[in-house]
């Protein structure tokens, strides 16, 4: 699980990656538009932002980042106690929000707590009989193991963690391709069909008109 940390405090950033490479692989930046750069050049599974730093806000920053169908889970971390501060922080698009001064457990209980809600665990039970392992990018069926490339282990990965919400062509493409390599819709078409060989055409619905869903 890779992670995204905006923290200007140059103290707490160095213990909050120390305590989060235990577990994680984590990229610490203390500029906004830094951490804009870092999340185009690479994909994270989730984001934890200060809303306060020198060259500008997270709260900006995830809206940004939203507006160009960025799902990635994210956290914010603030000194402000002020609940407007909440209010922006959840509109913006954040999934939990921690208050400083705050224990280094807490956060790890909240990203524990993210990585069950948006699947992020090494292995996701599909259903009772099918393990979608993304660290080895296979799927294990009672009858056989497929190994699929990493744009199928992405996609599939992508279609669960926004089980609860129907996906669109576009949101996939820009979300699981880089913009050089952007292909067009048939891409999309063949990876379902690929997926569905996997794990069954019964867990991915195509919704007429408007994209995906995984069920």
């Amino acid at each position: 699980m890779k992670i995204l940390l905006l923290e200007d405090d140059t103290a707490l950033a160095s213990i909050l990656v120390d305590y989060l490479e235990d577990d994680y692989e984590v990229d610490q930046t203390y500029s906004m538009k830094k951490a804009l750069s870092l999340s185009e050049e690479g994909r994270y599974d989730l984001y934890i932002f200060d809303i306060n730093v020198p060259d500008g806000d997270g709260i900006s920053l995830l809206k940004e980042l939203r507006s160009f169908s960025d799902t990635t889970p994210a956290i914010f971390i603030t000194a402000f106690h002020d609940t407007k501060y909440l209010k922006s922080a959840f509109e913006s698009g954040a999934n939990d929000f921690i208050k400083k001064p705050f224990d280094l457990e807490e956060l790890g209980q909240r990203i524990l707590n993210i990585k069950r809600q948006f699947g992020l665990d090494s292995k996701i039970n599909i259903d009772e009989n099918i393990i979608f392992d993304m660290q080895t990018h296979t799927v294990q069926t009672p009858e056989k193991s497929y190994t699929m490339t990493h744009k199928e282990s992405d996609f599939l990965h992508y279609l669960y963690k926004n089980r609860a919400r129907v996906v669109s062509s576009d949101e996939l493409l820009q979300n699981i391709w880089e913009f050089e390599e952007m292909p067009s819709d048939d891409a999309v078409r063949t990876v379902v069909k690929n997926l569905r060989k996997y794990i069954g055409k019964e867990h991915i619905k195509n919704v007429r008109g408007e994209g995906y869903k995984f069920e």
